[in-house]
């Protein structure tokens, strides 16, 4: 959302005479609903939600749309977009919602605002999708957008976060959203891009800097290799771009870094620029049959491997391993918890997640593979030594 407004302030599009307001919650907005809707201004309301809280998503917008009908409201124009709406329009649609928006929200956002503000509808753009006679209706996908044409956050309104720095990945794994709605390739935002927006965090008095990457030392490389010349470029200006007593974190939350990248040169780099004293080592399963059926693209020995080499120069692994994926068998469950334990006793935690289908993925109607008991309770044990962590456990009652 952060992002969307940034595009929206930067081009102008709210005119004068329109208000925005940042909700905090529904219940937050429905006064400043109400008061918009009693008068003559056309009220637009963007949403935007991961799959697994589709449903919970669905339940608010039916109780704003008792609640207009109950107060006598002229009806909000509520418009969902990301990449639940992207991969299931018509469920997004039946939940409720007068529009999909579907695809980069950079541009839609400009074309919606503009026809609302004009008096027409939606209909007519590219991206949009809407119910007509009980199917989907509409074309095309918002506009695929180069990402230093777009600020990475809305600096006028102080709304900052994490600068994404690359959009789209060539490792179209399986169970992951990202290539498939913004294809398998990368685009990278431009190092001066980047150290820019940097520089207006810090003149806002912000002081730390994140990036936001499906992958983090891909930056900089169109293909598997890692570009060890932009990296360090990219780190340094930042480091410049922040100040003294500015701290740069990579290759942690909200990104990670794939296991066959890390090297002592990569890790060299980062421990001469970052602030962070963890690393997250996106591994996701110790079975090779696991690996290779998921579309991973590295083996189960590199992750022990990058394990080892951030130990070596003094970070913490914290490695994401995903239970219970389609066609999982008891000696490939084995195989992942095995490696995890092993990886503990090297020091690293282990960020457990349950495998959950999710739309717009070639898994999409992949059941779960069931995660037994034996499994669950080692699972348990490495958490109760806080060697563990993470939402395994509902992600198990959501699939």
């Amino acid at each position: 959302m952060n992002v969307l407004l940034g595009s929206a302030e930067a081009a102008g599009a709210w005119g004068a005479e329109t208000d925005v307001y940042i909700s905090r919650g529904a219940r937050d907005a429905e006064e400043v609903l109400a008061q918009a809707a009693r008068g003559e201004a056309r009220v637009l309301v963007f949403w935007s939600f991961y799959s697994s809280d589709a449903g919970a998503a669905a339940a608010e917008l039916a109780r704003w749309r008792q609640w207009e009908r109950a107060a006598e409201l002229r009806p909000a124009v509520h418009v969902a977009g990301g990449v639940h709406a992207t991969a299931e329009p018509l469920q997004t649609l039946q939940m409720g919602f007068d529009a999909a928006a579907l695809g980069e929200g950079e541009q839609l956002i400009l074309q919606i605002v503009s026809a609302i503000r004009g008096g027409g509808d939606l209909k007519g753009i590219s991206g949009i999708r809407y119910l007509q006679n009980g199917a989907v209706a509409g074309s095309g996908h918002g506009e695929r957008v180069e990402l230093d044409d777009h600020p990475p956050f809305c600096a006028a309104r102080e709304r900052f976060n994490a600068i994404e720095i690359t959009r789209g990945c060539i490792y179209a794994c399986k169970f992951c959203q990202t290539p498939f709605m913004f294809k398998a390739r990368f685009r990278h935002r431009s190092v001066e891009n980047i150290t820019m927006h940097i520089s207006a965090m810090r003149r806002a008095g912000l002081a730390d800097v994140r990036f936001l990457t499906p992958t983090s030392l891909s930056y900089g490389s169109q293909d598997e290799s890692v570009n060890l010349m932009k990296i360090e470029e990219l780190l340094a200006r930042a480091k410049e771009a922040i100040g003294p007593g500015g701290r740069i974190f990579f290759g942690t939350f909200p990104s990670e870094l794939r296991p066959e990248h890390v090297s002592p040169p990569a890790l060299a780099i980062l421990k001469n620029y970052v602030s962070n004293d963890n690393l997250v080592i996106g591994g996701q399963s110790g079975s090779e049959r696991m690996l290779q059926s998921s579309s991973r693209g590295h083996d189960a020995a590199c992750i022990e491997r990058a394990v080892r080499i951030c130990n070596e120069f003094g970070f913490k692994a914290n490695v994401d391993f995903i239970f219970g994926f389609p066609g999982e068998t008891a000696d490939d469950a084995a195989a992942s918890i095995d490696l995890a334990e092993k990886l503990t006793s090297l020091g690293a935690r282990i960020h457990a997640h349950a495998f959950m289908p999710l739309p717009g993925t070639p898994w999409r109607a992949a059941a779960p593979a069931t995660i037994d008991a034996g499994i669950v309770r080692r699972l348990e044990r490495l958490a109760s030594r806080s060697e563990l962590y993470g939402q395994w456990k509902q992600q198990m009652i959501r699939s």
